[in-house]
């Protein structure tokens, strides 16, 4: 059974940095797309970023440049180095881990997920 858990959320001012981790078990890694999203309130979930079982990477419009997503630890952790950060930004972030789900931004192509961490950012 896949387990996914979220860590390193927390608040910050406009134009600071936080990680976010995500620690996965539970399945064949080698296999799995990874990947962020976020839900604001009175928002649909939306991708963030995604990697794929060979490292590929995609992001979102409004976090490239700005996020990068990353695996170590032969892939049990799931990171997202976050900069910049702007209000805009603030949202619960879901870590998801889907079977050969490519670098999809769709949270339909994942069906594994993390309970969230809180990101909140003051302008």
């Amino acid at each position: 059974q896949v387990q996914l858990v979220e860590s390193g959320g927390g608040s910050v001012q406009a134009g600071g940095s936080l990680r976010l981790s995500c620690a996965a078990s539970g399945y064949t890694y080698r296999r799995f797309s990874m990947a962020w999203f976020r839900q604001a309130p009175g928002k649909e979930r939306e991708g963030v970023a995604a990697i794929d079982s060979d490292g590929w990477t995609n992001y979102a419009d409004s976090v490239k440049g700005r996020f990068t997503i990353s695996q170590e630890n032969a892939k049990k952790f799931l990171l997202l180095q976050m900069n910049s950060l702007k209000p805009e930004d603030t949202a619960m972030y879901y870590c998801a881990a889907g079977y050969r789900s490519g670098t999809s931004l769709y949270p339909s192509e994942y069906n594994n997920w993390g309970q969230g961490t809180q990101v909140t950012v003051s302008s």
